[in-house]
């Protein structure tokens, strides 16, 4: 296969299956790929040459970019091996290569407890900020999801996400029915009309709220630590891996669910052994 044609192939998959900002960052790779490699077929192009085109495109630019230019590579090959069952091996996958580009393992954060959380939310003095903490805590919404959420979107218990970070056309949450009550009251209170967003402030502002009752607890929390918790909460309380992860936090693969739960403490392995065995 001609690496033009498997660059098409590609982007038509991208096309379906990922977002505007994705795609759009592919297209800033494969224009730099495409213009020196289209004609030439994919299973000649060598590991060396893959390492000197990312150094060669990517010398300027920062680790993280690095990083990605690498990982968009190595993705493509892998489509487009296993999409047409090529029988060749990813050229990408060479020590000097993953040496040289590979994302270095992020260190294992650390869980906030059910007390914290609780804390943080008794103390926030605004309505609007204990609805924020609430539902990124409890239905594992992302801040800039939550941000963007207009009166539209809600439907009793039923929240849709649209234009979500999977690249799908809309995504659903869910609430609790006190969450879905009190929203439902601040929305009314507020006299927020169909299509005005329910929280406009930006996401600094949410950043900093978020932060500053965390540093009243001398707990350093971001944002994406609330919806953290609730995958890790949901999980040691006995709610199904399958639902953690496509229910609550709409992830694609398990794999990415898994990374977010909490690392399991001897206690709490012992708590889970008296459980299921009726101490």
């Amino acid at each position: 296969m001609f690496t033009n044609e498997a660059i098409t192939t590609f982007k038509n998959y991208l096309q379906s299956n990922r977002k505007k900002k994705t795609i759009e960052s592919y297209n800033i790779l494969f224009e730099k790929f495409g213009s020196i490699y289209a004609h030439r077929p994919l299973e000649d192009i060598s590991p060396d040459e893959i390492f000197q085109f990312l150094e060669d495109t990517t010398r300027n630019l920062s680790k993280t970019t690095r990083r990605l230019r690498y990982s968009q590579i190595k993705a493509f090959y892998n489509f487009i091996i296993e999409g047409n069952s090529l029988n060749m091996s990813n050229p990408c996958n060479t020590p000097l290569l993953n040496k040289t580009f590979r994302i270095p393992k992020n260190s294992p954060r650390k869980i906030l407890e059910r007390e914290t959380i609780e804390e943080m939310i008794y103390n926030t003095k605004s309505y609007r900020d204990r609805l924020i903490l609430e539902l990124q805590s409890k239905c594992g919404l992302r801040i800039g999801e939550l941000l963007k959420l207009e009166v539209s979107d809600i439907s009793e218990r039923t929240i849709t996400l649209r234009e979500p970070k999977s690249g799908k056309e809309v995504e659903k949450a869910y609430m609790p029915e006190n969450i879905s009550r009190k929203l439902s009251e601040y929305i009314l209170e507020n006299k927020i009309q169909g299509n005005e967003r329910i929280f406009p402030i930006s996401y600094s502002t949410a950043r900093s709220i978020i932060r500053g009752l965390g540093a009243k607890l001398k707990v350093n929390v971001a944002p994406h630590d609330l919806r953290r918790y609730s995958a890790t909460f949901a999980s040691r309380n006995g709610v199904p891996l399958e639902v953690v992860s496509k229910v609550i936090l709409r992830h694609q693969d398990l794999k990415t669910t898994q990374v977010y739960l909490g690392r399991i403490s001897d206690s709490e392995a012992i708590r889970w052994m008296d459980i299921l065995h009726e101490k």
